[in-house]
């Protein structure tokens, strides 16, 4: 299988000259359909990460190589680059900076129900956490071991490029939308071209 080492990186203003051309890209979302859901181009296609690698075979038969990858920031974007990769299909593009750098540039976005974007939430619980641990330990001997815990769990979500607390957030029922249906997802992309 032919893996791509680094997925070619499109600006807002080159995704946006594209969208506008005779033969526009397919936008493929992969953050979670709360995020979506708050704010996505508009003619995008949700396929949260963690279902695309879970179906990336399947998703990789019903796209070609003119496909965007959108994310927040285009780490999760990054990733999916990867997967589809390794599932055969090689050379997609990200968008550079995600959604963040989208909105920046003024580009046409639909809006939602606004919700904290996960990177954000993350931020929250485990600033939380350590603060609680820190703190905590001279009301509970030994509670600092929670601040270190979550020490060594970021330190680990950056080394792997994974985030396990995110995963998790993710499922929380304020991050919930109707649920997503993967073979809904698939049969939509497969009718999308």
């Amino acid at each position: 299988m032919t893996t791509s080492t680094t997925p070619r990186s499109l600006t807002a203003g080159e995704l946006r000259a594209k969208l506008d051309s005779e033969h526009p890209p397919r936008l493929l979302d992969v953050r979670s359909p709360a995020e979506f859901e708050a704010a996505h181009i508009p003619g995008s296609y949700n396929v949260p990460l963690a279902t695309l690698r879970e179906h990336r075979e399947e998703l990789a038969e019903h796209l070609d190589t003119d496909v965007v990858l959108v994310c927040r920031s285009g780490q999760r974007a990054g990733q999916a680059e990867r997967v589809l990769a390794e599932a055969g299909l090689p050379g997609l593009s990200v968008l550079s900076g995600g959604m963040t750098s989208w909105e920046k540039s003024g580009a046409p976005t639909d809006y939602g129900r606004e919700r904290w974007d996960m990177e954000r939430q993350v931020r929250l619980v485990a600033g939380s956490l350590v603060l609680v641990g820190a703190l905590g330990s001279f009301v509970v001997p030994g509670l600092q071991v929670l601040s270190a815990f979550v020490g060594g769990g970021l330190a680990f979500a950056a080394i792997s490029n994974t985030c396990a607390m995110g995963v998790l957030l993710s499922r929380m029922p304020w991050n919930r939308t109707p649920s997503l249906d993967p073979r809904k997802a698939v049969a939509q992309l497969a009718g999308g071209r």
